[in-house]
């Protein structure tokens, strides 16, 4: 399945009451991650940004808890007929929670300056070892790249759209 056809299904499989809209689902090799906003909660009277973030948070808690058999039903049709493992998560306002999802190992060839690099986040307490210091990495030229990011990745779109739109080989 393809990440468009990914989305459909868990767009028509979703329940209509779960979000306020259908759900973003973000496709690669291994996973699916699909993320639903949730209605915002009433506020007290007064409540400040503390009170308003707790809200939301137990929100998003609540959604969990509520729907958990539910998710774990759909994950799995989803898992055998798209071959990948199915992660969840919720908004509610600018609180997100991401539920399950894997963390994949990735083998990679560094040479020594490269090594050392990760070698020095580990010994400066950034991270705990190389898988986490390479993990940092790639969140912070994700940070500082993001729009970068962002143009390869709609570029990468369009190519798969193109090759769907090709001759089928036999």
């Amino acid at each position: 399945m393809g990440a468009q056809e990914v989305a459909g299904w868990f767009a028509g499989r979703v329940p209509d009451d779960w979000f306020v809209g259908p759900p973003e689902v973000t496709v690669d090799r291994e996973e699916i991650l699909v993320v639903g906003t949730l209605v915002e909660p009433e506020y007290p009277a007064g409540a400040d940004d503390a009170g308003r973030a707790a809200a939301r948070r137990a929100r998003i808690k609540r959604f969990r808890e509520d729907t958990r058999q539910q998710r774990v039903a759909i994950a799995s049709e989803a898992e055998r007929s798209a071959g990948r493992k199915v992660a969840w998560g919720a908004r509610c306002g600018d609180e997100e929670q991401i539920f399950t999802s894997l963390s994949v190992p990735v083998m990679t060839r560094l040479r020594m300056p490269e090594r050392q690099v990760l070698d020095t986040l580990v010994s400066g307490g950034v991270a705990r070892s190389r898988s986490e210091a390479l993990g940092w990495c790639v969140r912070l030229v994700g940070e500082h790249e993001g729009d970068w990011i962002e143009r390869l990745r709609e570029a990468l779109v369009a190519v798969e759209q193109a090759r769907a739109a090709g001759p089928r080989s036999a």
